[in-house]
């Protein structure tokens, strides 16, 4: 922690806005102390938080892909680069994780605490709780991030070893892991308190209190507090927002509308962020792709699925043809593979709460929920009115093809016990080509290549840091 601390120091001081959209005084130039006295000043920093969250082994690239490149949603491409080709394979140490995740995502922390420390410097009302809310809530999603990538759930193993939870801009930490329980305590309080205390609304590219409800959803049921899900599921979608129509859902992923989306990271031209190169590239020659669609899960799409055609674009290259995944192409106008990260959508929010009904037997709601995504998915929508096993069954095929691709699917399988089962299919899109090697077609739901290997880096700045069982 030590390590990354004094590098964000050099690096940026504390907390410069990437945005060149935004009008920012030279706070890298100033003590912290000095920058955070005006509202202003706090309203650049929050955005400051926002712009850490850009980086590529976080929401900038890897958070998108790589949960899904771990799992059995995709395979790798024979005509691609060989992206991440590790990874794919499980074949990952301290020295080939992921990414510089563990770098970005306490960078994010760090930006936060800043503020958090600094807020006697507000007069107290409702503009200082709501900028508390959001870097009490940006904190506890980059923690929860870093957990379910390097830790346990609490169902699976409360007392091994967690991630530093830190609240402190004290560059001289050498923290050791609590355990998983107090790490998702820690998460869970700054949630609660952050949903308490942030605005409504804060715009475009922002969190709302509807979104934090959202993301605590999505924590009590990673961590199977199924009324704890229910409850902030329902907060969060108290005024029934749209999932995104069956008209306008495919504009979701070119940034032409914004409805069904609760909360997401912008991506301006000016950043140079293309996150849709994580999956693949255009150029004259046509779509070349890091990693296609797994044929077996393709073909669990149905040709009424309005996902079918907005998720997959099936082209050729070097006179191949491969189900390519279009979700990241891009703008209609603008630069390839430039498009927001949608961090958090309603239909995850409605499936979070079918899921958590389903669980406790509730049936009747459980169905209704997963009939507010379904029926704005299919042409011609029937219910198939299904109750118990085959109800948790079809909410769970109906979470895979909804947030395929974003993120999701391997922490999917961790938090439930489930092993990686990937098909003996090839990278084409009938299901011929290259296929994966033997070693790469199951990891057992007990291996503990689930929980991904902390950096060496850190482990020889932090003498406090213990590396994960199985490294």
């Amino acid at each position: 922690m030590k390590r990354i601390i004094l590098a964000l120091l050099i690096v940026s001081s504390f907390l410069v806005s990437c945005d060149q959209n935004l009008d920012l005084k030279p706070f890298n130039a100033l003590e912290t102390e000095v920058a955070l006295q005006t509202p202003s000043d706090f309203t650049n920093a929050v955005r400051g938080v926002y712009s850490s969250m850009r980086g590529g082994s976080y929401y900038g690239g890897w958070y998108i892909s790589t949960p899904d490149i771990l799992a059995d949603n995709l395979i790798i491409s024979s005509e691609g680069r060989t992206s991440k080709q590790s990874i794919h394979y499980w074949n990952y140490s301290g020295n080939n994780t992921w990414g510089l995740l563990w770098d970005q995502a306490y960078r994010t922390i760090y930006r936060a605490n800043a503020i958090l420390e600094n807020l006697e410097n507000l007069d107290e009302g409702d503009f200082r709780n709501n900028i508390e809310g959001e870097a009490l809530a940006l904190r506890a999603l980059s923690h929860f991030d870093m957990a379910r990538v390097y830790a346990k759930f609490p169902q699976d193993g409360a007392s091994d070893m967690g991630i530093p939870y830190v609240t402190s801009t004290d560059v001289t930490l050498v923290p050791e892991r609590p355990t998983v329980q107090e790490t998702y305590d820690n998460i869970l309080a700054d949630f609660q308190r952050a949903k308490d205390l942030i605005a409504d609304n804060n715009g475009d590219g922002r969190l709302g209190a509807d979104a934090v409800n959202g993301l605590l959803s999505r924590v009590y049921l990673y961590i199977q507090d199924y009324d704890g899900t229910i409850n902030a599921a329902s907060a969060a979608l108290r005024s029934d927002p749209s999932v995104g129509s069956i008209d306008l859902f495919p504009g979701i992923w070119t940034d032409a509308t914004d409805e069904g989306v609760a909360f997401k990271i912008r991506h301006t031209e000016a950043d140079g962020t293309s996150i849709g190169v994580e999956y693949s590239q255009t150029g004259t020659t046509g779509v070349r792709s890091e990693y296609v669609a797994a044929y077996d899960f393709f073909q669990l799409y149905q040709e009424n699925d309005i996902r079918t055609t907005t998720y997959f674009s099936t082209t050729p290259f070097a006179d191949k043809l491969f189900n390519h995944i279009a979700k990241y192409f891009g703008r209609e106008t603008g630069s390839l593979n430039v498009v927001d990260t949608k961090v958090l959508r309603w239909a995850e929010v409605y499936l979070n709460r079918a899921e958590a009904y389903a669980e406790k037997g509730m049936d009747a709601e459980a169905l209704a929920d997963l009939d507010v995504v379904r029926s704005q998915r299919y042409t011609d929508f029937t219910s198939g009115n299904e109750t118990g096993q085959a109800l948790k069954d079809a909410i769970q095929l109906e979470r895979r093809l909804e947030l395929a691709f974003e993120g999701h699917r391997f922490f999917d399988l961790k938090r439930q016990g489930l092993p990686v089962d990937r098909s003996n299919f090839g990278d084409l899109a009938d299901g011929t080509g290259v296929t994966l090697p033997a070693d790469a077609l199951l990891l057992p739901a007990d291996d503990p290549r689930f929980q991904l290997p902390i950096p060496q880096a850190e482990l020889n700045a932090n003498p406090n840091m213990q590396q994960n069982p199985g490294y």
